[in-house]
């Protein structure tokens, strides 16, 4: 179902796209390809919201930088210093998160309104361009992320982007997730399929060593509780794949409610929300950012993020729902 949702102060519509299946609901925005809900029932039966956010666009615009639910391009996370060489030209980008670049920069793709169209019975097609010069990165891109739910009620989200300038690309979802509808999320359960993650300096850039999570507080590769702390990326072992591979699983022992991840990406950002604020509180949401790494277009040693005419960026991630 698609309704008009709101309009901006500039007159620019927002439309709201309601997706329903397996006694999951979904509903995502023009603005920021947000996901506002997903409403998901738990152990007894009784469905509440398991992602943070707004109930109008107000919400969204008056509060950006935790990036409730949004599609996050043109670079998901951290570029250091907020420069990047690329074929031997250096390109300066807006320092929003001081001194680095994070999430694309001021006016990233989170706060882009987002044309929408059906994609088959139970999805929607989000698309729009990125001029050359956007946010200070090269090339026109044109980007299209379809989210679909699946007969299991899973939300797969896959994306695409061509250029037509060689260029850098990393797209994420930045949902929270609090799989008890409510309240403080450190005491879900955790598992991580990554043996090894991104150490990072004071500034959050990783110092480019893979480091062994065995023996740390960063060992998730058995399922415990998250607590707080954490804004980092996961080296998965799967590495990059062509199709989705599950690589993580957060579990409520309240509620009875998982959330799988499933991901082509090579890495997962694990951020515990410690800095949220009014209407929120630090720890009410988990979010679990399938992604490159940070800070790749300055680390060769990392997967590469480099966009090519004539390549097609693909990646997909799917977020699973289930009780036990």
């Amino acid at each position: 179902m698609n309704e008009l949702f709101a309009t901006l102060s500039d007159g620019t519509p927002v439309h709201r796209w309601t997706l329903e299946r397996a006694g999951v609901r979904v509903r995502i925005l023009s603005y920021g390809g947000i996901v506002q809900s997903a409403e998901v029932p738990d152990r007894d039966g009784h469905a509440a919201n398991v992602v943070l956010g707004f109930e109008d666009v107000a919400g969204y615009v008056g509060h950006p930088e935790p990036y409730f639910g949004a599609l996050i391009g043109r670079y998901a996370n951290r570029i250091a210093g907020g420069r990047f060489e690329l074929d031997g030209r250096t390109y300066a980008l807006a320092t929003n998160n001081a001194p680095n670049s994070l999430h694309g920069g001021e006016n990233g793709f989170d706060k882009r309104v987002w044309a929408m169209e059906p994609a088959g019975e139970h999805g929607v097609r989000l698309s729009r361009v990125g001029p050359h010069g956007e946010e200070g990165f090269p090339g026109r891109i044109e980007v299209a992320v379809t989210y679909t739910l699946e007969e299991s009620g899973a939300l797969r989200i896959a994306y695409e982007a061509v250029t037509d300038a060689p260029t850098v690309v990393n797209l994420t979802n930045h949902s929270y997730f609090n799989l008890g509808g409510s309240g403080n999320a450190a005491g879900h359960e955790l598992r991580i399929a990554a043996s090894r993650f991104t150490p990072v300096d004071a500034d959050l850039i990783p110092t480019g060593v893979l480091e062994e999570v065995a023996g740390s507080r960063f060992d998730f590769r058995g399922a415990r509780k998250v607590g707080s702390g954490y804004d980092h990326n996961f080296v998965l072992d799967k590495g990059v794949t062509e199709s989705p591979v599950e690589v993580a699983e957060l579990y409520d022992p309240a509620s009875g409610r998982v959330l799988t991840v499933a991901t082509t990406e090579p890495g997962l950002q694990l951020y515990t929300a410690d800095h949220l604020d009014e209407p929120f509180a630090p720890g009410d949401g988990i979010a679990l950012e399938t992604q490159h790494f940070p800070d790749s277009p300055n680390r060769p040693e990392f997967p590469s993020t480099v966009l090519r005419p004539g390549e097609v960026f693909r990646s997909e991630t799917v977020y699973g729902f289930g009780t036990r």
